[in-house]
């Protein structure tokens, strides 16, 4: 496996390095440690703050990049490092993208001072618009060192299966932990009170009940095929069907469940490569613990 990590030297991207040392690398597995050296000058500064800016950040690059070797250190993988001058979040896709890696790693990186459920910009936008799969690593909740819970939310499409694929590659530690979630959306019948369904026509009663019967074999039907997918690779496999908004029902069961990660497939517009829709965007987004957006394969 080629895994692009992105570092800015900060706290979130050293929780990133830390969960890349508890993988199972091989040897044959490659890591490049990535910064990107960018610069923002003010219009009303002089040319001389913008060239000592910009030679302060090329002297700190450097400095970056060891301090995550020093933790990558003990792993067996292959590791090398990149530097680039541009843009973060395009330099981070682009890389990616023309190195051929299979995955990106990064911090979510959010405000100062603020909790770190809230991701940065670069985040948001390599998340948005790479093609590759990418792993945002945030601060673990009321987790161990020791273990790793997964929760991998599918609705059964192919996004979803890329993303089962996918998990099955990562060597997590052995003792991984895997959740499979399909949440049925909440029918429009829900909403009326038991009390008048005497009234209503029973052709149209039976014709919600016989849907939901099928919605529900259909559920059964995705987490099986799930589980088949992921059970040679995960010993321990638990499985969830849910009613409900798909985003608010993931981040639910991933609070109670105390999972480490979310998985989710990148169902986005059609024909646009990349792009996330809305439930993997609102789970990003408002999630407590890391996420990873699966992509279709390229």
């Amino acid at each position: 496996m080629k895994i692009l990590l992105a570092t800015d030297g900060s706290e979130y991207s050293e929780l990133a390095i830390r969960f890349l040392s508890c993988l199972n690398l091989s040897p044959d597995d490659e890591i490049t440690v990535f910064h990107a050296v960018s610069w923002y000058p003010l219009y009303y500064e002089k040319e001389y703050y913008y060239e000592t800016l910009k030679e302060i950040k090329q002297e700190i690059a450097p400095k970056i990049l060891d301090a995550a070797l020093n933790i990558l250190k003990p792993m067996k993988a292959k590791i090398s490092t990149a530097i680039e001058e541009g843009s973060p979040e395009q330099c981070i896709v682009d890389t990616a993208e023309s190195s051929g890696m299979d995955l990106i790693v990064m911090g979510a990186r959010g405000i100062k001072g603020v909790k770190s459920l809230f991701i940065g910009s670069v985040t948001r936008s390599v998340a948005h618009n790479s093609s590759t799969p990418v792993l945002v690593i945030k601060p673990p909740v009321g987790s161990s060192p020791d273990r790793c819970k997964i929760l991998f939310a599918t609705d059964g499409s192919d996004n979803a299966a890329a993303t089962g694929v996918f998990l099955s590659r990562i060597p997590f530690p052995g003792n991984a932990e895997m959740a499979i979630l399909n949440v049925i959306s909440a029918p429009f019948s829900l909403s009326i009170p038991e009390t008048f369904y005497p009234g209503i026509n029973e052709r149209i009663v039976k014709i919600e009940v016989q849907e939901r019967e099928r919605e529900f074999r259909n559920s059964e039907r995705v987490i099986e095929l799930a589980r088949e997918q992921l059970g040679k690779r995960f010993n321990k496999i638990e499985v969830l069907s849910e009613v409900g908004d798909p985003s608010t029902e993931i981040l639910r069961v991933s609070e109670t469940s105390k999972s480490d990660i979310i998985a989710v497939g990148c169902r986005g517009l059609r024909g646009i490569k990349g792009i996330m829709g809305s439930v993997s965007r609102n789970v990003l987004t408002h999630a407590k613990c890391s996420v990873l957006i699966g992509k279709m394969c390229k």
